[in-house]
């Protein structure tokens, strides 16, 4: 099976549930499937991405 194989599966499959890939999310898989990037690296970037920024504590402001 080849990776645009695999991306539309797995579109398909998401949007049977109502939550259909975005050109984005086609792009990260695609890239995993070709080996440019890793499943960790990725969900890394996206945690970083939609994380709140980090506010200094008590201790730091001080």
């Amino acid at each position: 099976m080849d990776t645009e194989q695999k991306i539309r599966e797995v579109d398909a499959t998401m949007a049977m549930e109502g939550m259909p890939l975005s050109d984005e999310d086609k792009s990260r898989l695609r890239d995993i499937f070709e080996g440019k990037t890793t499943v960790e690296e990725t969900v890394q970037v996206l945690i970083q991405k939609h994380s709140p920024p980090k506010r200094p504590s008590a201790y730091e402001r001080s």
